[in-house]
């Protein structure tokens, strides 16, 4: 009996199992040893040694697509965060038509990215676009969002909180499981709203801040359809985000051992800045079950 139900988990299991191998394993040790190879998929790998490590040390384009990596993400996901949870807030309220509302702002999520670029170009174009249009109104100058390097980074931010209805959802489910009974107690002990959200909500919903925040920042690090479609990196290399450069190297100039030798730089920052997050988690992340 006990062979029978062993053989029949792993039966089920094995789609899992063998996807986990075939598409994930297998690649992630493939491209580790394309690190030491030159190979541009046309001739058999040829090995170089560690002439692919070295070559980042004298690549400038690196510094650039790490640093406007960074300044979207460290930038973008604070606000992701700010928003998404001003938005949760709003619809865990007894108001007239949430379930509509909640559709409203989750309905731009299941937007095929490649979808949301070119409407969002068409939004921020400098000549005819509905941004422009509306600034305009109001009196402003238009801006050319697309074509001025001071100004592609911020409106690419800007374009990304279109797509904060999932990490909303995520803090909606957080919120709805806050106890009423310790907010009505809260109250009648003379506790404020600024007081019962802080010492309160806060502290409850802080393992789905810290989800959010680790989330967050792993997606941003990964950012590329959007650029890819709109900008190609441009203005200036403003927009060359790190897995759009992984990209042109891999399957534009065909340098694959260089290409796998970035993807794994990136995989060692995220893990660097995942670690940290788990790191000083104990700090400020509460969990009921803790005692």
């Amino acid at each position: 009996m006990e062979f029978k139900e062993w053989r029949d988990g792993w039966l089920f299991a094995s789609p899992f199992v063998v996807g986990v191998f075939v598409f994930w394993v297998g690649p992630m040790l493939y491209s580790l040893f394309l690190v030491t190879q030159n190979w541009n998929m046309l001739n058999p790998p040829r090995f170089i040694g560690l002439d692919n490590v070295t070559s980042i040390l004298d690549d400038p384009l690196v510094g650039t697509s790490l640093v406007n990596t960074a300044y979207y993400t460290f930038i973008g996901v604070p606000l992701h965060l700010l928003l998404a949870f001003t938005l949760a807030m709003g619809l865990n309220q007894s108001i007239r038509g949430l379930s509509l509302y909640r559709v409203v702002f989750y309905l731009p999520s299941i937007t095929p990215a490649v979808a949301s670029a070119v409407v969002w170009m068409q939004i921020l174009n400098d000549e005819f676009g509905v941004l422009n249009n509306v600034i305009k109104t109001f009196g402003g100058k238009a801006m050319p969002w697309l074509f001025d390097a001071n100004l592609a980074k911020p409106a690419f931010i800007f374009m990304s909180l279109w797509n904060v209805g999932p990490m909303m959802i995520i803090f909606l489910a957080g919120l709805q499981n806050v106890p009423r009974e310790l907010m009505e107690a809260a109250q009648i002990d003379g506790a404020g709203a600024w007081q019962r959200f802080r010492y309160i909500t806060v502290p409850i919903v802080s393992p789905v801040i810290f989800f959010n925040l680790v989330i967050g920042i792993i997606g941003s690090f990964q950012v590329f359809t959007s650029a890819y479609v709109m900008t190609r990196g441009g203005p200036e290399n403003a927009t060359l985000f790190m897995v759009l450069y992984v990209y042109n190297n891999g399957f534009q100039l065909f340098k694959m051992g260089y290409a796998a030798t970035l993807a794994w730089l990136l995989f060692w920052i995220i893990m660097f800045f995942t670690f940290i997050q788990f790191r000083f988690a104990s700090r400020w992340v509460y969990y009921e079950s803790k005692r």
